[in-house]
C-alpha cells in the first residue's frame, strides 16, 4: 500500500496520474524491432506472393493444361493396342492415370481458394468449356482433370503437388524458423541497447540516494557515445563527492565556530545582566540561535549508515518523553509492542521529535488550544506504515506539495512561532536516508497527517 493509496483509505482524494504500461526500455525496443521485423516479413511475403509465386503457380497451371492437351490428342490419334501401351507409359513414368469418367462418380471440385478458382479458370479457358476440375473423385484424392474425346468423358489425374511450387508447406517451416532467428536477434539487440542505460540508471540511482563512490561506470564502452555518457558520468559523481566532502567539513567548522561564541555570550549573560526577566530572554534567544544550528546540521548530516532492527514503540516512547507533561500537549499511541523497522534508532528519534514539535507549534485544537496528536502503526505486505496526525488547521491544498522544501512555511495559522523552515525538510531526508518514503496530507476529519513508510524488520 503506497501512501497515496493509504491517503485515499483514510478520505483524502489524491491525484490522479495516467496510468502507463510497466514497460521496460528491454521491451520498448524489443517490441519495436520485433513489429519492423514482422511488418518487413509481411511486406516480403505479400511482394513474393504477387511477384513470385502466383506467376509461377500459373505456369504450372499452364504446364499441366498443356500435358492434357497432349494427352487427349495422342489418345485421338491412337489405335486401341497402341492406346493400351500409351496409357501404361504415362502412369509409370509421368504418374497421370487416365480413367473412364462415369455419370454417378462422386466429384468434389478444385478450387476453395481465389488463387486455386483462377488456376481453374485458366485451365478451363486452354482445355475447353466441357472441362471439369476436382481435387476428389470417388474418395480418391489428388488433381482429376476431365475431358472429352468426341463422345467419351475421361479423368486425367495426377498429383496435386504440381501446382505447389514450392513442395508444400516447407517454405513456411523455413519462413518460421527465418521470423524465429529474427526475433532473437531483436532481443540481443535490444539487450546491447538498454545494458549500458540500465547501467547509467543504477549508478544515477546511486548517485541519488549520496553513494558517489560506487558509481563509476566503465570508461573503455566499445561505443564512444555510450564512452563519452560515462567519462561525463563518472567526472560528475567525482565532483559531487568533493563537493559532499567540503560540505561536512565546512559544517564541521560552522557548528564548532558557533557554537563556542554562544556558550560564552550565555556564560556572560548570566554573569553580567542583573535583571532576571532580561537574562531570561537572552538565554531563550541564545537558545533558539543554538536550536537553529542543530537543525541546519540535522538537515545537512550525511546519510544514516547503521540500519538495522529497532523496536518501535521503545523508540515512539523515548521520542514523547519530554513531552509527557506538557499541558498543551496531548499524545495518544497505537502501536504494537513487539513492531519492529528497519531503521537508524538515533535518526527516527530524531523525525518523531520533529514531528511532535511542529505538531505543538501549529497542530492547536481551535477551542481550547491544547495539541492532540496520534501515532498509529500498522503493518501491509512487509511494510510498516506509521501516522503521525493533529487536529490542527492543516494547510491550504496549495501548500502541501511543498512543506518539505527547505525554508517553506505554510500559511499564518501553521507559522506563528519562530523556527529554520526546515522541520518537515529534516523529516523527508531523513525517512529517505532510511530507505523510507514521506508524505504530508490534510486528514478528511481535520489537521494535519504525516505519513512515513518503512520496512518492517525482524527481530534477530
Amino acid at each position: 500500500m503506497t501512501p497515496t493509496e493509504t491517503a485515499s483509505s483514510q478520505g483524502l482524494a489524491p491525484q490522479k496520474s495516467p496510468r502507463r504500461l510497466p514497460l521496460s526500455l528491454f521491451w520498448r525496443t524489443f517490441f519495436l524491432l520485433a513489429l519492423l521485423i514482422l511488418c518487413s516479413s509481411l511486406a516480403w511475403l505479400q511482394m513474393f506472393r504477387t511477384q513470385e509465386y502466383e506467376p509461377r503457380t500459373l505456369r504450372n497451371a499452364h504446364q499441366i493444361a498443356t500435358v492434357v492437351n497432349l494427352t487427349r490428342t495422342a489418345l485421338m490419334h491412337t489405335d486401341a493396342i497402341a492406346r493400351v501401351s500409351l496409357l501404361k507409359t504415362l502412369a509409370d513414368e509421368e504418374d497421370v492415370s487416365i480413367l473412364i469418367r462415369e455419370p454417378g462418380d462422386r466429384i468434389v471440385p478444385f478450387g476453395n481458394t481465389g488463387l486455386e478458382n483462377r488456376l481453374v479458370q485458366e485451365m478451363v479457358e486452354r482445355l475447353g468449356p466441357g472441362t471439369l476440375i476436382a481435387s476428389s473423385v470417388n474418395d480418391a484424392s489428388g488433381l482429376w482433370v476431365g475431358f472429352e474425346i468426341e463422345r467419351d468423358s475421361y479423368w486425367l489425374q495426377m498429383d496435386a503437388e504440381r501446382l505447389q511450387p514450392l513442395g508444400g508447406t516447407a517454405w513456411l517451416n523455413w519462413l518460421g524458423v527465418t521470423l524465429a532467428l529474427s526475433l532473437a536477434g531483436a532481443a540481443m539487440v535490444a539487450g546491447l541497447i538498454n545494458r549500458p542505460l540500465q547501467r547509467l540508471s543504477f549508478a544515477a540511482s546511486q548517485v541519488r540516494e549520496g553513494h558517489f563512490h560506487t558509481s563509476s561506470l566503465d570508461e573503455d564502452a566499445a561505443t564512444s557515445e555510450i564512452r563519452e555518457v560515462n567519462i561525463g558520468f563518472n567526472r560528475m559523481a567525482e565532483r559531487l563527492a568533493k563537493i559532499e566532502q567540503e560540505r561536512a567539513l565546512m559544517l564541521a567548522g560552522i557548528s564548532h565556530d558557533l557554537r563556542t561564541p554562544l556558550a560564552r555570550l550565555r556564560l556572560e549573560t548570566e554573569l553580567s545582566v542583573a535583571d532576571l526577566e532580561t537574562r531570561d530572554l537572552m538565554a531563550a534567544d541564545i537558545a533558539q540561535l543554538d536550536a537553529i544550528i542543530d537543525k541546519f546540521l540535522d538537515y545537512a548530516r550525511p546519510e544514516a549508515s547503521d540500519l538495522g532492527p529497532v523496536l518501535l514503540s521503545g523508540v515512539i516512547s523515548q521520542s514523547i518523553a519530554p513531552w509527557r507533561q506538557n499541558p498543551r500537549l496531548d499524545i495518544t499511541v497505537d502501536v504494537a509492542e513487539d513492531l519492529m523497522v528497519k531503521a537508524d534508532a538515533v535518526e527516527l528519534v530524531r523525525v518523531l521529535s520533529n514531528l511532535l514539535e511542529n505538531a505543538r507549534r501549529y497542530g492547536q485544537g481551535p477551542s481550547d488550544g491544547v495539541a492532540r496528536v496520534e501515532i498509529v502503526a500498522r503493518v501491509h505486505e512487509g511494510w510498516v506504515l506509521l501516522r503521525v496526525r493533529d487536529q490542527g488547521p492543516g494547510v491550504p491544498e496549495e501548500a502541501l506539495k511543498n512543506l518539505t522544501q527547505p525554508f517553506f512555511r505554510g500559511d499564518a495559522a501553521r507559522t506563528a512561532a519562530t523556527g529554520s523552515g526546515l522541520g518537515l525538510a529534516i523529516v523527508e531526508r531523513s525517512v529517505q536516508r532510511m530507505g523510507g518514503t514521506f508524505s504530508v496530507f490534510n486528514n478528511s476529519a481535520g489537521g494535519l497527517m504525516a505519513l512515513m513508510k518503512f520496512r518492517q524488520a525482524v527481530a534477530t
